[in-house]
């Protein structure tokens, strides 16, 4: 008699029945505590017990900060070239094609417009697996498309950042989009359309040196590291050790570097009411 599998377990020959639980439990790396994925998915990938805000793609992000996951996606279908066709462990472009195909995306960036609590907006949300969410010149490109066109029709500006810095493998294309974007920001300003930047857990290097440091709003989420370079690096570099919590969000927010630090399932109404002050 052959045996089948399921979904929810599978039968081996001797007539045993085995459940598989992989995939459906999550320990938190804060707290240790093991969770049902799906309670976790369910508190907006929160852990119930210490409030560690588990990292998620740009969909997801999407789909808890616009009104019923309504959104249209703009800005999708340009791909890097491999302009310096870089080679390390393995090309470049292998290293594109791989992400690509794990992601489902062209590059490591979401332009979306939508309506949040029923305010339209335009949200540029990275994706940190996309190679560590780290900018090119798709990114940087992209990300200039969302500012210029948030300029143009005077929508609301929202960039969520997720990132490792710029993309290396670009050289130094990648370090000029760090003053493409600033530049396309300044023009914003001086059109007077807000932009909220959200900060989420990693924002390092040249995104944090541009455009994620310089909203209007600058918030991130509780726990986000955010920094130029990482702990390690500056311990090695100075040989002092560093304070407790040093490049974490709280920190950062008690050394006067951001204005607010709010919580995931916060973070909808507040950016909403802060929309509506800066409208008035």
């Amino acid at each position: 008699m052959a045996w089948f599998k399921r979904e929810s377990g599978e039968l081996d020959t001797s007539g045993e029945k085995k459940v598989r639980t992989e995939g459906l439990w999550v320990k938190c790396e804060n707290c240790r505590q093991i969770i049902w994925k799906k309670d976790l998915e369910e508190n907006m990938n929160v852990c119930p017990k210490c409030d560690k805000h588990f990292r998620i793609d740009a969909r997801t992000r999407l789909a808890q900060l616009l009104d019923d996951n309504q959104y249209t996606t703009v800005d999708g279908d340009i791909s890097s070239t491999d302009p310096l066709k870089f080679v390390d462990l393995k090309p470049y472009s292998s290293r594109l094609k791989q992400a690509q195909h794990d992601t489902g995306l062209k590059d490591a960036v979401i332009n979306a417009h939508g309506k949040l609590m029923g305010r339209p907006v335009i949200a540029s949300v990275m994706e940190y697996s996309f190679i560590g969410g780290s900018m090119g010149a798709v990114v940087g490109e992209a990300i200039t498309r969302a500012v210029e066109r948030a300029a143009d029709t005077r929508t609301p500006l929202i960039i969520v950042s997720a990132s490792g810095g710029a993309r290396m493998m670009e050289g130094v294309i990648s370090l000029m989009q760090l003053a493409k974007i600033s530049a396309a920001l300044a023009r914003l300003d001086k059109t007077g359309v807000p932009y909220i930047s959200l900060l989420t857990d990693p924002t390092t290097g040249g995104v944090t040196a541009s455009f994620a440091m310089l909203g209007d709003l600058n918030i991130a989420e509780p726990g986000a590291l955010i920094g130029f370079a990482g702990p390690r690096v500056i311990e090695q570099t100075i040989r002092q050790k560093l304070p407790p919590g040093f490049q974490r969000s709280e920190f950062l927010l008690q050394h006067g570097m951001l204005d607010a630090v709010v919580p995931r399932k916060q973070l909808k109404p507040y950016i909403a009411r802060a929309l509506d002050f800066m409208a008035a």
